[in-house]
């Protein structure tokens, strides 16, 4: 009977025979008294830990090796919220780059072209071109010294210090802005704007004895266009010649005579009334050349007893008084631009 190690009948744990672990080789004997060495995983029927034992399956034959999945490459999660509004290179419009300067819409606003509201309308509808593109997409800015825009394919002047005035010259005045001998002059009407810093000058010349349309402005490009006979800018008169127009003196006009300085001729001839001995006719020509429309009736046999310049392209007098200055309107403009190829 074993005595037990402490008195209250305890049993000694320090001499009592330790169970192996899970881990460790427990030593058995088979019948033939061989001894084999297995774990109490082994015995209990789990898998071998030796090396060189051979896991097999229900069937008795070794069992396969599972395939191992690869290790997924570690990715970092990031918990912060995505911002409200992301953008990509593909959400950005592909029109033209917007740039500094000013909005397309605001420009043809301050021309004088529509409103706000109503230029954002033109642009939408494809009716704004900028430097000879169609422009569709809202809120282009553009350089208003340096674009070209034209609307319904009128250019409009969006530089705000260029002036294009209409003056109807009065008969004695000289067609110039200063005048040595102290003559009335084109420049004492324009005296006021001189002084303010306005650089102007006019676009042809009209002599003394003639009155009418004389444009004035300080975009010299314009002003050399309009003038340079190649671009052949229309002019229409008004003319009381002496004697009563006979038939044939139109188709003569318009077939072209000669003067010393070569042939001339109209392209349009109209006569408007005929009364004591005066007629009054219209006509048109291109020919920018000294006093021209007089030459012409002196060489037909009906001098000019009073000439009037009524039109310059699409600029027309109208009702406007002797000696009095108005500012060009946006279409007036579009098309002086237009007929020079600007």
């Amino acid at each position: 009977m074993k005595k037990p190690a402490r008195r209250d009948g305890a049993p000694d744990r320090k001499n009592m025979k330790r169970r192996p672990s899970r881990s460790e080789n427990i030593k058995q004997t088979d019948r033939s008294g061989v001894a084999q060495w297995s774990t109490r995983s082994d015995v209990a029927g789990g898998k071998p830990s030796r090396p060189d034992a051979v896991a097999k399956n229900k069937r008795g034959k070794p069992k396969s090796a599972k395939p191992q999945r690869a290790q997924a490459q570690a990715t970092k999660i990031s918990n912060a919220k995505p911002a409200r509004h992301q953008y990509s290179d593909a959400d950005r419009p592909s029109g033209p780059a917007q740039g500094d300067g000013m909005r397309l819409q605001k420009v043809l606003a301050q021309a004088g072209v529509a409103s706000r509201r109503a230029a954002e309308e033109l642009i939408s509808q494809g009716r704004v071109e900028v430097d000879g593109r169609i422009v569709i997409e809202q809120g282009l800015r553009i350089d208003p010294e340096n674009a070209v825009v034209r609307v319904d394919g009128v250019r409009v002047v969006v530089q705000k210090d260029l002036v294009h005035l209409a003056l109807n010259k009065p008969r004695g005045w000289q067609s110039t802005m200063s005048d040595d001998l102290g003559r009335p002059c084109v420049g004492d009407i324009v005296s006021e704007r001189v002084t303010a810093g306005q650089r102007l000058f006019h676009v042809g010349r009209l002599d003394a004895d003639t009155e009418g349309l004389l444009l004035l402005t300080n975009d010299g490009d314009l002003a050399h266009r309009l003038m340079h006979p190649s671009f052949e800018v229309s002019k229409t008169y008004m003319a009381t010649v002496s004697g009563a127009i006979v038939r044939g003196v139109g188709k003569k006009l318009k077939e072209g005579v000669e003067l010393d300085d070569g042939p001339a001729k109209v392209d349009t001839f109209t006569v408007l009334d005929i009364s004591e001995g005066k007629s009054l006719v219209r006509v048109t020509l291109h020919e920018g050349r000294k006093h021209i429309v007089r030459r012409l009736f002196d060489a037909v046999g009906h001098p000019v007893i009073r000439l009037v310049r009524t039109d310059i392209g699409a600029v027309a007098l109208g009702d406007q008084r002797p000696g009095t200055l108005r500012v060009l309107g946006r279409g007036e403009v579009g098309g002086l631009y237009g007929a020079v190829g600007l």
